[in-house]
């Protein structure tokens, strides 16, 4: 039995077709559902599209998941890595409301976009979360499920005593109206600001360009009621699975190994020399870099990207070189050999990137993008340590391992107070007099609000300028004013429950009203 049957569920996977018929409950069921998903909808509009990633967000994943296990019950609890799925993300949505750097918001954004409609499709899918080809089925299934059955909210909507011909005329009409309300009020003040005889004769009819406007909360209740159809077509569909037979397994490509071979060989030579050259610069110490004219602080910060990048594609080169290339014969044991030295070479080039940040960090102190190198660095390794597994042991599945090793080091990283730590570093080198000079700026809004409990470890009294060296940058503003407008910045924050962060509202407890 294949992998992608055994992956299948008890009820197998879906391919919901378009019936007119509520089936599975009472039409009282159905409505209340309606109810619960227009309420869904009020809350992902006004709480996270109207104030961005953060409280509202953290409180919209977590109603979507009480909405789905009202609609489908503890079926998507069932599995162990649905389970982990599941912690995995109402943590990353739970850090919308504990910090406050935009950096990681942004990003965890980005993943709850991606890992909760693959949680959803998770009971539906034939294909198992490790296979690469997972996310596209699961992408169509999602699509699917989004468009598949618009026509079930209608038919709740709608008395029973309804023919099936009237739900559809009900249900194109308001979509109609909806449609037409919603571009014209965009189109034409567009088009009354395009043209000028236009907009005289609009004019000319007295109307009041504002009735075309929605107040907030009509705009809040509009949008809402766009967005319901389509979320009650999905939940419809996670709530009544049917059966989807699995693709049929394929033989995967086999190619040669000797091309393989030849262009590792290559590619280890180049890597070689590299090494050797980097070797130099590492041991001779910043007498030897000068002397070749080259400025020592200028080799130390340059090429730690540069290295990330190339690791990507190293790693990439080996696993198409072990998974594309037949295994027989003299080339299959030469290219596993040029496999393992290409990932030997990839984590010297990381060691070396790695040690010329240091260099760097020393100079001039720990950044968040600084932090973030460290990290994603070592990152690349453990992959590649992943890579070598997979050259001593070809049948190793890669992407079954490397899927839950990213999302573990993402959410480990989340749990660093990264921020902290960069001003904690600063701070100390200005004070032990390592450094002339405090990036108050940066440290202030570039990042996040765990930076003011260091900051205020310095003199207050003192101007911003002297601390940053930089006379144009609010000239005659000292720290302490700073630090009370950013302080005002949180407290505002803190404010509305939408808004609402842990790191803010830590930031401005110290501050009188």
């Amino acid at each position: 039995m294949s992998e992608e049957i055994k992956a299948l569920p008890p009820e197998g996977s879906t391919k919901c077709t378009q019936k007119r018929n509520l089936t599975g409950g009472s039409m009282g069921r159905y409505r209340l559902f309606l109810a619960m998903t227009l309420g869904f909808c009020l809350l992902l509009v006004d709480g996270f599209l109207w104030h961005g990633p953060s409280a509202g967000l953290t409180a919209t994943v977590f109603a979507w998941y009480a909405l789905t296990l009202a609609w489908t019950g503890p079926r998507v609890l069932e599995r162990r890595s649905s389970r982990a799925l599941l912690l995995a993300n109402l943590f990353l949505a739970a850090t919308m409301a504990l910090g406050s750097n935009w950096y990681f918001r942004c990003w965890n954004l980005l993943a709850l976009i991606v890992l909760i409609p693959v949680h959803a499709m998770a009971g539906l899918a034939s294909r198992p979360w490790w296979d690469p080809w997972m996310l596209i089925e699961r992408l169509k299934l999602l699509f699917q499920g989004l468009f598949g059955n618009l026509w079930a909210c209608f038919a709740a909507a709608v008395p029973d005593k309804r023919t099936e011909e009237k739900p559809k005329r009900t249900m194109a009409v308001v979509l109609g109206l909806c449609g037409a309300v919603a571009l014209v009020s965009v189109l034409l003040p567009v088009l009354i600001s395009a043209d000028a005889l236009f907009a005289a004769s609009v004019e000319a009819l007295n109307w009041d360009i504002r009735m075309l406007h929605f107040s907030d909360g009509l705009q809040r209740l509009f949008w809402a009621l766009v967005f319901t159809p389509f979320v009650f077509s999905l939940l419809y569909a996670l709530a009544h699975p049917k059966l989807l037979c699995p693709p049929e397994e394929k033989k995967g490509l086999r190619v040669d190994a000797l091309g393989f071979v030849l262009a590792l060989a290559a590619v280890d030579g180049l890597y070689l020399a590299f090494l050797a050259v980097q070797s130099a610069g590492l041991f001779g110490g910043p007498e030897y870099v000068e002397s070749l004219g080259v400025s020592y602080a200028e080799w130390a910060r340059s090429g730690f990207f540069q290295m990330a990048g190339v690791t990507v594609v190293n790693l990439s080169l080996t696993l198409a070189s072990l998974c594309l290339s037949r295994r027989e014969g003299r080339e299959w044991t030469a290219l596993r050999w040029l496999c393992a030295l290409l990932a030997g070479e990839s984590l010297v080039l990381l060691a070396s990137a790695a040690w010329k940040m240091t260099l760097y960090v020393s100079a001039y102190g720990l950044s968040f993008k600084r932090c973030m190198t460290y990290w994603g660095m070592g990152m690349m390794a453990l992959f590649l340590l992943a890579g070598l597994w997979k050259v001593r042991r070809p049948d190793f599945r890669f992407c079954k391992w490397a899927f839950p090793l990213a999302l573990a080091g993402w959410l480990v990283i989340n749990c660093v107070p990264v921020d902290y730590l960069v001003a904690k570093n600063q701070v100390d080198r200005y004070l032990s007099g390592e450094s002339p000079a405090v990036s108050v700026q940066y440290l202030l809004y570039g990042l996040s609000y765990d930076t003011i409990s260091q900051l205020e470890r310095l003199d207050g009294e003192k101007l911003v300028s002297d601390y940053t060296g930089q006379t144009c940058w609010r000239q005659g503003e000292t720290l302490a004013e700073a630090l009370r407008g950013r302080q005002l910045d949180a407290q505002w924050e803190c404010a509305g429950w939408r808004t609402w962060s842990l790191s803010a509202c830590l930031a401005a407890g110290g501050l009188q009203p």
